[in-house]
């Protein structure tokens, strides 16, 4: 029986894999609807097999071992191999049905797209390499998924490949997480340099021992080993996932094709940070530093990129700020030592995330790629799924009780409440004050698209993908069910995921050993104190300041988006500079553009002056040419033709032999 699962783990990430090379190298031969059948085939055994190893990791079998070694290095091996355990089954079941809901979508979204079976191909890839992440059991394995999946983004954000603006992103999107990558590899290296191994078990195990542990960075000044360690693993996380001062890829990143923006922000790509944390627990636990380091990172995400939300006009863009926001809730609740509750919001997320992506890709198509809500409006009667499930996907995002969100939103707000560490008070703060943000730029984007008045007649090239569909313009109508029917699919576990899972996810053993909380960090014992229900914990909400700070945004929204949307105008010229910092993101972009952009540039220029063209070609190169050629003059004197010139020379090296030989005796 165990070597029957042992196969099906195997099935479960190479099953995608398979369909990425055939539709990428045999596309032209199995024509498009090949392409789809197999890549969505791949997709589909993937998740059953994820299904039948969900149900037998709760029949209480779990997994931890070796697929392959391809290298030994003394007692250092380097292998492929898998741990399941209850966090990872959750993971592969998000990843393969929210890939299976993007792969039958993207049948009507790219249907005449000349990329088809390219993109096919990178979508499945993209879903193996994250399987491999999320099922690894050793550092290198995390790393290999980690950069696979930031490869197949670069490849898919730039997609359009002649559009300047999309080569633009995907290169940000992958130099950015360099940066990233740079002090996770580091941490790794620290890890393998103190723990002789790189097998999360041995790690996990041997990390108690070096909780002490100091290492001197500069002179004069040890910090502590796990403190090092978590921090630079988190600053991979922080480019993964988006979180500030990283986070400047990820609405760039809307360049791309609607079904990658849901496939990346849903459940793929930005959660691979927060798994990692998580998974990652028992080294985190050892270190409040690094757990207040994560904790402030995430509350400013959170509130400050919220901010963002709320002046953006392309559809894709909004979505995508509450994307950032929302990876800064689950990581103030990974500093809070509630990893459970990370990883829960984790999960409800990505349902309705890829709900309202998915969403804005059909209210796209509808209106013939043009992109700009100011240009939208009374879509409610045209499109009556999109709108319905776009409905249920926004109420879930701001954390409308018994919705899915909420269960995990309030649950995070509270583990900030409880939060002793120093930083928990301003994360507390910052959720707090995220969900009235949320509620009022969600609402917003809903409001000016499916209801108000007609305003998409006058938005004619406004666009900002290759208008693959519509040759010409007409009026919006409801999208063919290959769109419509994902968003159905995700709308149910929008509705119901979180008031189903709470208890077991949060308060349960659920995932038993694959989460660590140290006795001193006791949230999840608090929480669990106050927890009575998931009935009682909606009813209760209806009572608190969140729920009612959702309402005001809410409504807030609509009175100046529905009834005064003149008041919004005068916002803007009143407070002109703060509208103007939104708009251009605080910045950001210039900022690294002139320091770094810039200044590497001007320093390459530098060295290529000095260095290259003085040092090597100047000194070294022609430098050593002149002195050939001043030694060649002066040999070329000697060299008359005249015999008493060459006598004469004969006798001084003679007379010079002579001299030498006598000196040595």
């Amino acid at each position: 029986m165990r070597v029957d699962m042992q196969t099906l783990y195997l099935v479960v990430p190479l099953a995608p894999l398979f369909g990425a090379i055939v539709a990428g190298l045999f596309g032209r031969l199995v024509g498009r609807t090949g392409a789809h059948i197999v890549t969505i085939a791949g997709v589909a055994v993937s998740f059953i097999a994820s299904v039948l190893v969900f149900q037998d990791v709760l029949a209480g079998h779990t997994f931890n071992g070796t697929v392959y070694t391809w290298m030994r290095l003394g007692d250092l091996r380097f292998e492929v191999g898998f741990l399941i355990d209850a966090l990872t089954a959750m993971m592969m079941l998000v990843v393969t049905f929210v890939s299976l809901m993007v792969h039958v979508y993207t049948i009507g979204y790219m249907h005449d797209d000349p990329g088809y079976q390219r993109f096919f191909s990178y979508i499945s890839l993209f879903t193996f390499s994250m399987l491999m992440l999320v099922m690894s059991n050793n550092f290198l394995q995390l790393f290999f998924g980690w950069e696979a999946v930031g490869l197949v983004s670069y490849l898919l954000i730039g997609f359009w490949y002649t559009k300047e603006t999309a080569i633009y992103a995907n290169l940000k999107a992958f130099l950015v997480n360099r940066v990233g990558d740079f002090g996770f590899i580091l941490g790794i290296g620290l890890v393998l340099a103190h723990f002789g191994s790189l097998d999360y078990a041995t790690v996990f195990a041997k990390a108690p021992s070096l909780a002490r542990e100091t290492i001197t960075l500069w002179p004069d000044s040890p910090w502590m080993l796990m403190t090092v360690i978590g921090i630079l693993l988190f600053i991979g996380a922080m480019g993964k996932s988006a979180q500030f001062p990283l986070h400047v890829w990820l609405p760039d990143s809307m360049e791309g094709p609607t079904p990658i923006s849901a496939l990346i922000h849903a459940a793929t790509m930005v959660t691979a940070g927060i798994f990692m944390v998580a998974r990652m627990s028992p080294l985190y636990e050892l270190s409040d530093t690094a757990l207040s380091f994560i904790m402030v990172i995430g509350a400013i995400t959170a509130l400050f990129m919220g901010f963002l939300g709320m002046v953006q006009n392309d559809i894709k863009r909004v979505v995508a700020y509450s994307t950032l926001s929302q990876l800064g809730y689950m990581t103030v609740a990974l500093g809070a030592s509630a990893y459970s509750v990370a990883v829960f919001h984790l999960m409800t997320h990505a349902f309705f995330k890829a709900l309202l992506f998915l969403a804005a890709g059909s209210v796209i198509i509808a209106m013939h790629h043009n992109q700009d809500i100011r240009y939208m409006g009374g879509l409610k009667k045209y499109m009556p799924i999109t709108w319905v499930t776009s409905l249920i996907g926004s109420l879930a995002l701001i954390g409308t009780p018994f919705l899915s969100g909420f269960y995990s939103k309030e649950s995070i707000i509270e583990a900030a409440k409880m939060s002793h560490l120093p930083g928990a008070g301003f994360a507390y703060f910052a959720v707090l004050a995220g969900v009235f943000v949320t509620a009022f730029y969600s609402f917003r984007m809903y409001f000016l698209v499916f209801h108000g008045k007609e305003r998409f007649h006058q938005g004619h090239g406004h666009g900002n993908e290759p208008d693959a569909h519509h040759g010409h313009d007409g009026p919006p109508h409801e999208t063919p069910w290959v769109v419509t029917g994902p968003l159905l699919a995700l709308a149910l576990p929008s509705l119901a995921i979180g008031y189903m899972t709470i208890e077991p996810m949060l308060f349960g053993d659920f995932f038993g050993s694959a989460i660590y909380v140290a006795d001193r960090h006791p949230v999840m014992h608090e929480l669990n104190q106050e927890f009575h229900g998931a009935m009682e914990m909606g009813l209760h909400a209806l009572a608190t300041l969140p729920f009612w700070l959702a309402v005001a945004g809410v409504g807030l929204s609509a009175f100046f988006y529905l009834k005064r949307p003149d008041i919004p105008a005068a916002i803007a010229q009143r407070f002109s500079f703060l509208h103007r910092m939104l708009l251009n993101k605080y910045w950001f972009d210039e900022l690294y553009s002139w320091v770094f952009a810039k200044g590497a540039r001007a320093l390459g220029g530098s060295l290529w002056r000095r260095g290259d063209q003085n040092v090597i070609d100047g000194f070294f190169v022609n430098g050593s040419a002149h002195l050939v050629e001043r030694f060649s003059r002066l040999v070329k004197a000697f060299q008359s033709g005249y015999i008493y010139h060459y006598a004469f020379a004969m006798l001084i090296g003679v007379f010079a032999l002579v001299t030498w030989f006598a000196r040595l005796n």
